[in-house]
């Protein structure tokens, strides 16, 4: 009697799981659209403002409450994929997009916009490092023989392209699509659902563990103090630029530059986050001294041109302002994390960085927080300028502990 042999069927769990290399485009996609679903309400605030009866310090309000969700999922929920596994996080991270983005349709309330930024910076929090890590995991099983460049790069490009194509094509959508305060979250909503499927097929590459949970710690450095904090503040300045011109930008480009298009206002943002993910790509080869002290300049350079954009009311000024101010940023904000990533010995590196994560973030809300306040008091060509200064005198007490040789 004859012996047939067989091949072993897959097991279910491999037959819908796509392969490495696919898996790794699969989680730069889903980074890329959770990261544009962030901004999507960046060309729409005129359009809350006008039909909702939103105030400038309400923008502002509803931009902070994404940041604070951000802080706090970043020390709660951002290190728990290095032993819970990166899709158990990744997926309930852009399920939770997914949730805010059904809320931005549900209503235009001011309280239920609050509560749908606060969601969707929950999700930010979870999403940013997760992804990051699952991307160099990803490459690194999908070309074992290659190095880092490429997983670094993708990274690169998702988070600060994500970031440019959101307010972008957003503002399309509200400028010539029906009903501009839902058409975008539908859109949006739509890719996010693909992501989440993506994210479902991508292939694990974290032996699950457990282990006491604890929240993220930020640690820092004893032995490079002043440096360290340096880095953080230098974090704090980017962020607080690119806060500028996803808050209350469009509202100056509509009231006091008297450009109410929301195609426009969405094309500043993105013009903006993308000419810092070019500062970041063109510089990626320079020394980490050479970044710092080109972002350093740029941003002080660019935030003069745009106050006096709004000063002169030049709408090109203002957007070559933009364009200084975001690759200024981009490189500031890529300067400061290789000098922790330098500064940091490897035991504390994840805890360092959550330090200067927290310093950013804070940038993103606090400045332009105050900067909505202060709105309210004087004209927005005064307060811009008082921004301005404000972030010009950190620079200047930064750039000597950042630049020392």
């Amino acid at each position: 009697m004859s012996t047939v042999l067989t091949r072993p069927a897959p097991a279910p769990a491999d037959r819908r799981r796509l392969s490495h290399e696919h898996g790794f485009w699969a989680i730069a996609f889903a980074f890329a659209v959770s990261l544009a679903f962030t901004v999507v309400p960046t060309p729409l605030w005129a359009l809350y403002q006008r039909h909702d009866g939103y105030s400038t310090i309400a923008v502002t309000v509803a931009f902070a409450a994404y940041a604070f969700g951000v802080i706090v999922s970043l020390f709660l929920a951002g290190h728990v994929s290095d032993w819970l596994g990166r899709r158990r996080v990744l997926l309930p991270a852009v399920l939770l997009e997914v949730a805010a983005a059904v809320l931005f349709l549900a209503s235009t309330s001011f309280g239920v916009v609050i509560v749908a930024r606060v969601l969707s910076g929950l999700g930010i929090g979870m999403i940013t490092a997760t992804a990051t890590a699952h991307l160099s995991e990803l490459h690194a099983k999908a070309r074992p023989d290659a190095g880092r460049a490429r997983g670094d790069l993708v990274a690169t490009v998702a988070n600060l392209g994500g970031f440019a194509f959101g307010p972008i094509v957003s503002g399309l959508l509200a400028q010539y699509v029906a009903a501009p305060l839902r058409t975008p979250y539908l859109v949006f909503l739509g890719l996010l659902l693909v992501a989440a499927l993506a994210v479902f097929l991508v292939p694990e590459t974290v032996t699950v563990s457990s282990r006491r949970y604890r929240p993220q710690r930020a640690g820092v450095p004893a032995a490079a103090r002043p440096r360290y904090f340096a880095a953080a503040t230098g974090a704090f300045a980017s962020l607080s630029v690119l806060g500028l011109f996803t808050s209350l930008a469009p509202a100056f480009v509509a009231g006091t530059l008297h450009h109410p298009s929301r195609a426009l206002a969405g094309a500043v943002a993105s013009l903006v986050f993308g000419s810092g993910a070019v500062a970041q790509l063109l510089l990626r080869r320079r020394s980490i001294r050479g970044q710092l002290a080109t972002g350093l300049t740029l941003i002080v350079l660019g935030l003069a041109t745009v106050t006096a954009a709004v000063w002169a009311e030049s709408l090109p000024a203002f957007l070559i302002g933009g364009v200084l101010s975001g690759a200024g940023a981009g490189a500031l904000l890529k300067g400061t994390i290789s000098t922790v990533v330098d500064l940091a010995p490897p035991a504390i590196r994840g805890e360092a960085l959550a330090g200067l994560f927290l310093g950013g973030y804070l940038g993103l809300a606090v400045p332009v927080l105050g900067l909505g306040v202060l709105t309210q008091l004087v004209s927005a060509p005064v307060a811009l300028l008082g921004f301005a200064a404000a972030i010009a005198a950190l620079v200047a007490v930064v750039s000597r502990p950042l630049l020392r040789p």
